[in-house]
């Protein structure tokens, strides 16, 4: 299987699957001398983790993160940094109802078509489970990039949608409610229709949307590299994602380019910002922000029809720990997506001119 990486200079490769003995990865490239505070990497992954609330799969996992390299006395030292996180609440015996039926919408079929083999529990390397590793690889990255921030929130769940610009949001209060949205009325809204969904047996789909601040002008490349382009593969990677946007989205396709053009001020900086801080496929200054799709859960509490692995007509039904809508615990995956992509142009950028 390839694919199994993600970066240029600041690079992760990941490993494991959902109920193997662990995932983890290897962070290659990390410059060295970056004072690292373990504790936030562990808060980090405690975003992500399941049996955090009332509204997300309910599988008990500790989700500690073990590093093995590339850090001596709380430094990076600029060669690998080797880590794991410990599968320690498979519960496999859910899924041995499906060895030989491919679930609708999951990643079965193909698997199964492609390698000619698979691992039922929990969809094996499929596993929404392997987006831990990068969250520890984001989070290193994070600490990296000092100055810049990047912070994502849930503004949809279904047909639930928050109208507003960020920019009257307090995005600190996204922390502050299970469902990880910055506008406290909408918020419980929004959990009382997670609730009454996982009540239906069924799963709901939403958005994430996410801003980054103090970025450097600069960085993208201007052909098939640019950063949006870059963004865009990175959040497409996680799973679930069915649609990115950034800027002005799908919507500024509507607009006259007398609307949509962003006016310089004296100083470089721009009016609006339609461009969504990325103009040439380059960072420009301005704030970044974009849209993330989330499809609904494919694994359902309720029966469907479909096929096994002899084409057979069967019935099937979900079982076991499963979210009922993944956004709330997606958007410190986006976070580390983003974090990744921009440290590796970062990088890059370095070495554009003396």
């Amino acid at each position: 299987m390839a694919g199994n990486s993600f970066g240029t200079l600041f690079k992760l490769v990941s490993f494991g699957e959902s109920h193997g003995k662990a995932i983890g990865g290897v962070i290659d490239g990390c410059p060295a001398g970056i004072e690292l505070n373990l504790e936030h990497i562990q808060k980090e992954l405690d975003r992500r983790k399941p049996g955090q609330s009332k509204i997300v799969t309910q599988r008990k996992e500790p989700d500690v993160v073990e590093f093995y390299s590339g850090i001596f006395e709380g430094q990076t030292t600029g060669t690998p940094i080797g880590f794991a996180i410990h599968n320690t609440n498979q519960k496999s015996h859910d899924y041995s109802h499906i060895k030989d039926q491919y679930r609708p919408s999951h990643a079965d079929y193909t698997y199964d078509k492609k390698y000619g083999v698979r691992d039922y529990r929990g969809g094996g390397r499929s596993s929404a489970r392997e987006t831990a590793s990068r969250v520890v690889a984001g989070a290193i990255a994070k600490q990296f990039l000092k100055g810049v921030t990047i912070q994502a929130y849930v503004s949809a769940v279904g047909n639930i949608v928050l109208n507003k610009p960020y920019q009257e949001l307090d995005l600190s209060l996204s922390e502050t409610n299970i469902v990880r949205c910055p506008d406290p009325e909408m918020a419980k809204t929004m959990e009382d229709y997670i609730k009454q969904i996982r009540k239906e047996g069924d799963t709901v789909g939403g958005v994430i949307s996410c801003v980054i601040k103090n970025v450097p002008v600069g960085l993208g490349e201007p052909a098939f590299d640019k950063l949006h382009a870059e963004l865009g593969k990175a959040m497409l990677s996680i799973n679930a994602v069915k649609g990115f946007e950034y800027g002005s989205g799908f919507e500024g396709s509507k607009l006259k380019g007398s609307q949509h053009n962003d006016l310089f001020n004296e100083d470089g900086s721009t009016q609006t910002n339609m461009s969504g801080g990325i103009q040439g496929g380059i960072s420009n200054g301005m704030d970044i922000y974009f849209n993330v799709a989330f499809k609904p859960v494919a694994t359902i509490m309720q029966k469907q029809e479909t096929i096994n692995d002899k084409g057979e007509k069967v019935e099937m039904q979900g079982k076991g720990r499963h979210d009922p809508c993944v956004v709330p615990r997606a958007v410190v995956i986006v976070e580390a997506m983003a974090a990744m992509v921009l440290a590796d142009y970062l990088l890059m950028a370095r070495t554009n001119k003396m």
